[in-house]
Order: C-alpha cells, then structure tokens, then sequence
C-alpha cells in the first residue's frame, strides 16, 4: 500500500503557486484495506476515503473504460493490481498527472514538467475525448493560466474540434455546464474561457447566443474594435480588473446578446437592442441553469445599461425611473454590482480601456441623495398612503434635479 500526492496540488507546488487543497492516490490496497486503516467512504462511484485525521481524499488507484456518452458514461475499476501509471493516463491534462511520492520524488510518466516548462495544456491521452466536460475544463484551466503564458497545445485544439463535430458536447448537462462556467468566471481571465471554446467550436453547442455576437459589426466612432463578439470579451476583461465576484463578470458578457438579432439591414447601429437582449439572457440563463442572482444582475444590466452610459442627458424623472427599475433603493448592493458592468461595458472598447466612467459616480451620488429625505414635516402634515409616496417621489426629483445643477456648474 502507497500513498502519492496528485493532481493540481503536484502542479501548483512545481509552479510556485499556493496549494490549497490536496488529493491523494493510494496504490496496492482494497476499500477493507482502507477501512481497517481509519478511513471513511465517502465516493459513490468509485471508492474515495477520507484521511481519518486531516479528512484530505483519498481515492483507490483506478481505470475506467468509455460506457456511453457524457461524463457518466462510464465504467470503474479499483484493485490492489492497479498501478499508478494506471491512474495517471485516464487524467485531462498532462500538467495535471504527475505524482510525488513520500520522499517527496516527482513520478511523470507523460511529460507533465516539460508541458509545464513549454508552458502548454495537453491531454494526456486520446481517452481525452471520452468526456465532454474536459472541454470546458481545459478552458478554464486556459483562463487561468494565461497570466503566466499558457496555451492550448495545437494537437489538443484539433482533439477537442473532433469532439464537438462527434457530437459528444451535446451531452453535456446543464449543471456541470454551469458548474465550470462560474469556475472560469472567477479566473483571472475569464475572456479567454469563451476563446477557447470559440476556437474548438465548442460556443457555439454550448453558448449559441454569445457566439452569434462575433462577427456583427458596430458603429466605429462609439467602438473601434467594430465587431461585437471582440467588444464582449474586452468587456469581460475589464469587469474582471474591476471585481472578483463572478455575478458582475457574468451581467457583462451577456449584455449585448440582443446585437445579434439586429436585422442586417439596420448594422452598424443597434437600436432597442437592449429589449431583443432580454429574452435571450433568460433563454441562455434558464439551459445552463444559472442562479437566480446571476440571471436578475444580467437582466437589469442588458436593459438599462445604455441609459447608464447617458446619465448626465437624462431628465431627472428618468433617472429615478432608471433607480426605481432597478429596485436600487431596497436592493442598494445589487446596484452598486450593475454600475461596475456598466463601467465595464464602457471601458471595454479598444482605446477606451483606462477612460473614467463619471456616470457610475453619478448614479450612485443620485442614489444616496434620493435616500437622504428628511420625511419629518410629511410626517407633521399627517401625509399617508398614496399621497406619502407621491411627496416622496417629489422629494427624490428635487434631490435629482439639485445634483444634476451642481454636475452642470462642474462641467
């Protein structure tokens, strides 16, 4: 019976990167084995102990063969002949299937430090293709990676192409689809998740409507990069320099989803595309099973976020509307949340990436003013009901209307 550290925790330490979590492969033993050492089941496909002290996973040596489609078809073997070369070939990537054994030696049987020196991800072997949900793995691990130069290895892309002309992505389900997703989206490059599987063909099976943005142009003037799909992910990149919460970055790749059902006719320019946007983010939304916050955020940013970007033209009864739209004044964090995609949106232009975006500062000054209301003399007066929330309304515009005057005397 022997015990090896795999996996990321093996790569992040050759890396220099901070590892946080731990996997473990025991060779040579049986789940009795396991048993009478203290460890505790907890795997339902295949056997998965967990240390009796540290509670890390330990899981027994194993082969698998291919089944059916998707990445629950398949087949496991765990026994004491299994060896670790075994267990190590059936893993995505070759960065990730090297070991260290107790005294601390590197096994890499399948060129995983050389991958790591030529800063490339490629699969280990061609049972690569057996599970779609590598795919979406290897793209994050792209999006993750790439800060320290990382790419896909040619012969990996061309794998991946096979797979989705095989139709094998087409079994992917809705909640491992979002699960990697949201995983790449916390990545210091979430933008180029969505490359990688527009380069293997992938976004198109899996996000159809971001896909459909790459290739419809837009109006220079207002976005030098012309085409939509190139604006979308220079948005991602900026949402990410603006915040790490995964909510923001995914409002902001969906925001424009209604440019690609422009009519040609009407391109360059995209009017009320805000409205064909809508049902689009619920569509995408609802098939890849997103959270109910994520779904509300991308909603109110594909909406309202060009009357954002025209905050200081806007009449002050229609940036109340734009608060009162948003719930801003019982869901204040919310807001906050879509201002930072809306600044994203604004900066992710080519040669606007370093611009200020004063209306963020405006609506939120707009937002504490409209809450700052003395209701005393209302209260005085004996004003209920209808007429209360009427006053407050007048209150909120006088706010509104004084702000606007003191941003008039700056400009």
């Amino acid at each position: 019976m022997k015990t090896f550290l795999v996996g990321g925790a093996v790569r992040d330490k050759l890396l220099g990167r901070a590892v946080t979590e731990r996997d473990w492969v025991v060779v040579g033993a049986t789940p009795e084995q396991m048993h009478a050492e203290g460890y505790v089941a907890v795997g339902k496909d295949f056997p998965v102990f967990l240390h009796p002290q540290t509670k890390e996973e330990y899981a027994l040596a194993r082969t698998e063969r291919k089944t059916g489609h998707g990445y629950t078809g398949f087949s496991f073997h765990c026994g004491h002949e299994v060896t670790l070369e075994d267990d190590l070939i059936r893993r995505d990537l070759t960065i990730n299937a090297m070991a260290e054994d107790e005294q601390g030696k590197i096994i890499d049987p399948y060129g995983g430090q050389a991958d790591l020196q030529q800063k490339l991800l490629r699969h280990v072997s061609p049972a690569f293709a057996e599970d779609p949900v590598r795919i979406l793995r290897i793209a994050r691990f792209a999006a993750r990676y790439h800060q320290y130069g990382f790419r896909v290895a040619d012969e990996t892309v061309s794998l991946m192409q096979t797979m989705v002309s095989n139709g094998e992505v087409d079994h992917l389900v809705a909640e491992r689809i979002w699960k990697e997703t949201e995983r790449a989206l916390a990545e210091p490059n979430p933008e180029i998740f969505i490359q990688v599987l527009r380069e293997c063909r992938a976004l198109e099976k899996i996000f159809p409507e971001i896909n459909a943005l790459f290739g419809v142009p837009q109006t220079a003037v207002h976005h030098p990069e012309i085409d939509t799909g190139i604006h979308t992910l220079m948005s991602l990149q900026q949402a990410a320099k603006l915040s790490i919460n995964p909510c923001i970055r995914f409002a902001t790749l969906l925001h424009d989803l209604g440019k690609a059902a422009t009519p040609q006719e009407e391109w360059p320019r995209h009017i009320a595309h805000e409205e064909r946007s809508l049902p689009l983010v619920k569509q995408l939304c609802e098939r890849v099973a997103a959270p109910r916050d994520y779904k509300e955020l991308a909603l109110m940013v594909a909406q309202w976020h060009t009357h954002c970007h025209r905050a200081m033209e806007l009449k002050p009864a229609t940036v109340l509307k734009v608060l009162q739209g948003n719930d801003a004044f019982r869901r204040p964090e919310r807001f906050q949340q879509f201002l930072v995609c809306c600044e994203a949106d604004a900066r992710g232009r080519t040669g606007f990436e370093n611009r200020n975006y004063p209306q963020a500062d405006f609506f939120r000054r707009a937002l504490t003013a409209s809450q700052q209301l003395d209701l005393a003399p209302l209260r005085a007066q004996g004003i209920t009901g209808q007429a209360f929330g009427e006053a407050i309304t007048r209150l909120r515009l006088d706010q509104i209307t004084q702000l606007k005057q003191e941003y008039s005397v700056v400009e």
